[in-house]
């Protein structure tokens, strides 16, 4: 039997866990992008000394939503408030499943009265998208897949300029004054004669946006900010550097999706294609559970208990309701002890090294789970790792339990895949583990 959808590909397997964990990679990085412009520890510091410019345009779904239902139907399936939302502004927009669990999260737009843009990974707006065509929901939808999957060029580019100088720099190379836009609200401005839609952002702490339009301006666009960085010290950022920007700012990307069990979700993995990234998905890491259940993750869990509305129904509201009565985990960031760092790369030179820890970001997976303890007792797992340059040190997200959450608390990390299951990606090796202190998130002080 061919397989056409999600459903498929899991009947074809012995469980979801072995599915995902018998997948070589996962991780497709980001596409069109080099993993260096220069090299990643001087992108690193350029976000914290002077600015950098990282391009956004091929690794994230555009996804369009317009008609007099779209805001009853993204109201319908976020945890978020919808009072207030008005055109020109944004928000972070998180979905979960019927129990509570997280799914996906992106960037919701609100571009114009009945008009929505959600911009990020996927399997947000697989969720949304299903519910259009099995809902009543009086919308047109419109859909600019990754690079990864699309023929040719996206409609649009989309950049993200950070940094101590960004501020300075886009008003210099923006053709009228700049505009003084609050934390995600965004407005139309011009740059060289074209129309730029600027939305006030950053990562990693630092202040910034992230700017697009048509994508044959692109190249005219990325010249004027580069020419006119170039004696503030700007540099772009490659695939690596990129990529733990992410940690430093207490965004765990790429979560497993929650839609692998229950009846609940029975429709919804006969409706995503066998083509879908939930069907691609791969795991790693030490965390070893024959649930898939034990590899999900809540939005309370990911900190993202502001940004829940529950005044208003959504899709896994009673769930996230009796959670957030009673939480039992939180997000944390945690420090590697570096003599514990500096030993998994002395092991390179020994008969059993362990496993190889990979800069700026270990990742070979495209969800990674690693097991945290207290003494014996599981109580957490980490998620993304990046060492970062600035901060001399590694660090990673970890969804740990609240009695062991305070900054300061020592908790101990393991390290490699556990036996009889390594992920193919993953190199033979032995385990081992790394002491860890708990830290705060995001791990730098925010100037956003």
């Amino acid at each position: 039997m061919s397989e056409s959808t999600l459903a498929d590909v899991l009947r074809s397997s012995g469980s979801a866990v072995d599915l995902l964990r018998s997948r070589g990679g996962g991780w497709a990085g980001f596409p069109n992008v080099p993993d260096e412009h220069t090299h990643w520890i001087e992108e690193q510091r350029a976000w914290a000394e002077t600015c950098s410019l990282a391009d956004q345009s091929h690794h994230m779904v555009d996804y369009w939503v317009e008609g007099p239902d779209a805001i009853d139907l993204f109201a319908d399936l976020g945890v978020n408030a919808f009072d207030g939302f008005e055109p020109g502004t944004a928000k972070q927009f998180v979905v979960a499943n019927p129990d509570g669990y997280f799914i996906g999260d992106g960037i919701l737009l609100y571009l114009d009265r009945e008009r929505l843009a959600l911009v990020g990974p996927p399997q947000t707006s697989n969720w949304v998208q299903y519910h259009v065509e099995t809902g009543d929901y009086d919308v047109r939808t419109e859909r600019d897949e990754t690079s990864g999957v699309r023929d040719g060029p996206p409609a649009n580019y989309r950049y993200q300029l950070q940094g101590p100088n960004a501020v300075d720099l886009m008003a210099e190379v923006t053709d009228h004054p700049l505009p003084d836009l609050d934390f995600f609200h965004f407005d139309d401005v011009s740059i060289d004669g074209r129309e730029v839609t600027l939305l006030r952002h950053g990562m990693a702490g630092e202040a910034g946006f992230e700017f697009w339009g048509p994508w044959e301006d692109s190249e005219a666009i990325r010249s004027t900010i580069l020419e006119a960085g170039e004696e503030r010290g700007i540099r772009r950022l490659g695939a690596r550097s990129y990529g733990s920007s992410a940690v430093v700012s207490g965004w765990v990307g790429m979560p497993l999706p929650a839609v692998y069990d229950s009846d609940a979700m029975a429709g919804y993995r006969e409706w995503l294609s066998a083509r879908s990234l939930e069907a691609h998905y791969s795991i790693a890491g030490s965390l070893d559970a024959d649930d898939v259940t034990d590899y999900y993750v809540t939005p309370i869990e990911l900190g993202y208990e502001r940004l829940i509305d529950f005044d208003h129904d959504f899709v896994g509201r009673e769930a996230l309701a009796a959670e957030a009565e009673a939480p039992s985990r939180t997000l944390v960031t945690l420090e590697w002890a570096d003599e514990d760092v500096v030993d998994v790369f002395a092991s390179l030179f020994e008969d059993e090294p362990a496993k190889f820890l990979d800069l700026p970001v270990p990742w070979r997976s495209t969800s990674h789970h690693d097991a945290v303890r207290d003494g014996d007792d599981p109580v957490g797992t980490s998620m993304w790792a990046a060492y970062t340059y600035n901060e001399r040190t590694v660090i990673s997200l970890a969804v740990v339990d609240r009695a062991v959450a305070d900054p300061g608390t020592e908790l101990t990390l393991v390290w490699g895949e556990p036996d009889g299951r390594r992920n193919p990606a993953v190199e033979r090796h032995s385990r081992t583990e790394i002491s860890t202190t708990v830290a705060p998130v995001p791990y730098t002080t925010d100037n956003r």
